[in-house]
């Protein structure tokens, strides 16, 4: 036998309130006094309620469900990040369901129709690539979107990002400050602006000071593309004494390999510097030197703007790209004059 559905009526009659006070308790940023909200909620929990958040969602228009969509999480950066955002977005009163693409290099097309059939409110999409003409099916359907780690040339979207321009340039100065013999760059997946703007930033730094990369391979964000990046790079009589690695995921691999398997010494025999300052980069066993993405300002910076662009259709999309500080630990040289007391951060 099926149980009969408790309705909103019943809860409130039980809780001696009327039933808009019902509604409000249970809609999120609702105004409703503590007190109420006990009563409610201890007669809803007797009564076995639930609220009907679909029905809510078909009166109001709003789902208060938003769209994450992210390509791959073996990176450590990203779980962090989507753990962050989920929760800031929980506390505005939204909803998250996480969607998966395939690989970095997939935009959305495919997963559109899945997307929008939730009815979702925005979406924030992370390492995926975006097209103009779902750009246009996202807006006509007055869906916002934000993208979270990326950029494009696409003056009608939104992003956040660090600042990979200036963070190249910091990892240029810092070996630089090294004297290093020869340089070395292994790339992430070219497709990605934070590839690309992190190695552009490092070109121009380096330029000006009369230098240049010596040595470049690519290991498209993977670690198996970095290792056999990094054996490439070595597979020459004269191998850098210093490598630039575009992210920590591929730049663990990196050093691995130059131990393990070439048996070279980090940092005696060659300096490494990655980006992004996850975790396992201030383990004992890398003591990674990296630019340090300001991931706590990046998911708050999402979050209001795609909140923004929901309350106000007709908003201007923002593009923002924040600062974060160079890491110095020991995978790297030091400058010279410098000693280990000098390492902060």
């Amino acid at each position: 036998m099926s149980q009969v559905k408790v309705t909103s009526a019943e809860v409130a009659a039980l809780a001696g309130v009327s039933q808009s006070a019902v509604s409000r308790v249970f809609t999120p940023g609702a105004s409703a006094s503590a007190k109420t909200a006990l009563k409610v909620r201890q007669a809803a929990v007797k009564l076995g309620y639930r609220p009907n958040s679909i029905a809510r969602a078909m009166v109001s228009g709003k789902s208060r469900i938003i769209g994450l969509v992210v390509a791959y999480l073996e990176n450590q950066f990203y779980p962090e990040a989507l753990e962050k955002l989920s929760a800031m977005l929980q506390d505005r009163g939204y909803h998250v369901l996480i969607f998966m693409a395939n690989t970095a290099t997939d935009n959305l097309d495919e997963i559109l129709d899945e997307i929008l059939d939730y009815q979702v409110d925005g979406i924030v999409a992370a390492s995926v690539a975006l097209s103009s003409q779902l750009l246009d099916r996202c807006q006509n359907a007055g869906v916002p979107v934000v993208l979270f780690n990326r950029s494009q040339d696409l003056q009608s979207l939104s992003s956040v990002t660090s600042d990979n321009l200036k963070g190249g340039r910091k990892v240029a100065d810092f070996l630089l400050a090294t004297a290093p013999n020869r340089i070395g760059y292994i790339a992430g997946w070219e497709g990605a602006s934070t590839q690309r703007d992190r190695e552009f930033g490092f070109r121009q730094r380096l330029a000006e000071a009369g230098r240049d990369i010596d040595v470049r391979t690519i290991g498209n964000f993977h670690m198996d593309s970095a290792r056999q990046a990094t054996l490439e790079m070595f597979d020459r009589e004269a191998p850098p004494d210093a490598i630039f690695v575009a992210n920590d995921h591929m730049a663990f691999a990196v050093m691995d390999t130059l131990r393990f398997e070439l048996g070279l010494s980090v940092p005696h025999d060659v300096s490494v510097v990655g980006y992004d300052d996850v975790p396992t980069a201030a383990w004992r066993a890398y003591d990674l030197t990296t630019v340090r993405q300001p991931v706590n300002q990046m998911v708050a910076r999402t979050v209001d703007t795609l909140l923004r662009q929901i309350d106000d259709p007709s908003s201007t999309p923002s593009r923002v790209a924040l600062d974060g500080p160079l890491i110095i630990r020991r995978s790297a040289r030091l400058p010279e004059g410098w000693t280990n007391e000098t390492l902060c951060e």
